[in-house]
């Protein structure tokens, strides 16, 4: 017979096994004064090739015109501190990512090099981000095995991470302003020539940022639409996900439909997660591919391997707002005349696929950025453990507004090919959104629909 005093303490074991405690309240008052608000190490690296978090150092150009969305490079002048290519590579290891190093073992003779530029720590959030952020350091858990985050406000959950799985919920919910977009993707065959697999209209609200004193609960982290228009077979079709900002458990996860011109109705689309190729880019890379990663954390045993000094893109304002995307387009690689990269602290993540689960990839690791909690480089291997895609995120912080913008780039190593995804056409990239709420429902989608 079980006592009451028994179960009493089976039921603290319980919680203590499947809630991940938050800090403390003494570690949680270095946000703001040794970290940043949102929790990276404000100060610069030993010899100043990293240096201190200042938002006030964001450079804006003279002819910019606030909310003009004329995000032209403010870094235009700048010239590379040094490129690292095939024949110097093998001395910049240790700040390379696996999947960069693949990259040089591949594609070091034939061209791919990596410019490297002054390092720019200009990331910031609104203050009532701030705020949350500090409450969220002594009052958001992690429950039910990982797939749900309780006592959170809006912002990043986690600051001061203790597990691999909270790094991962930190970029999955991270601040974001809406906008809109129309874009092209391309993908690269074996043969080097290009093929464009989408044009499209995308637009995202982030629900989740509308009540800032409300814990996010339920509220998805994101609705995102995508009205395509291009090639011709898919011209018609919407897609609409609302993607959560706390729970993925069972039934209140991701959400999806679709609209096809074939069926002329609104369905819901299950399929659109995990591992099923995305046909924006012609089946080159899955749906968890799209911004690094995204999605439920479900099917990995995921593992914080610590903070590492790495050389990721950053600051790709010529690439994301300036270049068309076909002068981008090299036969193997993007041109790394148009790619700018810098050295940042990133956080390092590892999943290991859990035993009895499916999907593609055996293994997956991850970089985020400290400063903005933004995936910025991801490798993936496949069940054999080789070393099959390599991702980045060509990104660049909108230095009128808290957030950013990003594309990205995926290379499989074992199909040579490679796509892009998600740049904007220049002159196509919006803040903000016209349409209401009811644009991003099931219902929006239906009167949408071509008919």
């Amino acid at each position: 017979m079980v006592t009451k005093k028994q179960a009493g303490l089976c039921a603290a074991l319980f919680i203590a096994v499947n809630a991940l405690a938050a800090v403390s309240p003494e570690e949680a008052a270095r946000l703001g004064q040794d970290l940043t608000p949102l929790g990276a190490e404000r100060a610069g690296n030993a010899d100043g090739s990293i240096p201190e978090w200042n938002p006030a150092n964001l450079v804006i150009p003279e002819s910019f015109v606030p909310d003009s969305d004329n995000y032209v490079n403010p870094y235009a002048d700048e010239k590379p501190l040094y490129t690292v290519d095939g024949s110097n590579w093998q001395d910049y290891t240790d700040i390379l990512t696996e999947g960069t190093k693949g990259m040089f073992e591949k594609f070091g003779a034939d061209g791919f090099a990596i410019n490297v530029y002054p390092s720019k720590r200009t990331a910031e959030a609104p203050d009532w981000v701030y705020s949350n952020v500090k409450k969220n350091a002594t009052t958001a858990t992690l429950v039910a095995d990982g797939q749900k985050v309780e006592g959170n406000l809006p912002g990043t959950p986690f600051p001061i991470p203790q597990s691999g799985l909270e790094v991962l919920w930190n970029h999955m919910v991270r601040y974001a302003e809406p906008f809109s977009q129309t874009y092209d993707v391309y993908y690269v065959g074996s043969n080097g020539k290009a093929i464009l697999s989408t044009t499209a209209d995308s637009m995202a609200i982030y629900p989740a940022f509308e009540t800032p004193d409300e814990e996010v609960g339920d509220k998805p982290w994101a609705k995102l639409r995508i009205n395509y228009k291009a090639p011709a077979r898919r011209a018609g079709e919407i897609l609409l996900v609302h993607e959560p900002g706390a729970n993925y458990t069972s039934g209140k996860g991701r959400k999806a439909w679709q609209y096809l011109v074939g069926q002329r109705r609104v369905r819901l689309a299950p399929a659109v997660a995990f591992d099923t190729p995305n046909p924006a880019v012609a089946g080159t890379s899955t749906y968890d591919d799209a911004g690094i990663w995204n999605g439920s954390p479900e099917r990995f045993d995921w593992k914080l391997l610590g903070k590492k000094e790495m050389l990721i893109p950053y600051s790709n304002y010529t690439f994301l707002f300036e270049k068309p995307v076909e002068d981008l387009l090299g036969e193997k690689f993007l041109s790394p005349e148009f790619t700018r990269w810098e050295k940042h602290r990133v956080w390092v993540v590892e999943g290991t696929l859990k035993e009895g689960m499916r999907h593609l990839y055996g293994k997956r690791r991850f970089y985020f950025d400290e400063d903005s909690w933004v995936a910025t480089a991801g490798d993936t291997y496949d069940g054999k453990g080789n070393l099959w895609r390599v991702q980045y995120n060509y990104s660049a912080r909108l230095y009128d507004r808290k957030t950013g913008a990003g594309a990205t780039g995926s290379y499989d190593l074992l199909q040579n090919v490679y796509n892009l995804n998600g740049k904007p056409i220049p002159g196509k990239f919006r803040n903000g959104v016209t349409q209401g709420d009811n644009y991003f429902s099931a219902k929006g989608l239906a009167r949408g629909g071509v008919r």
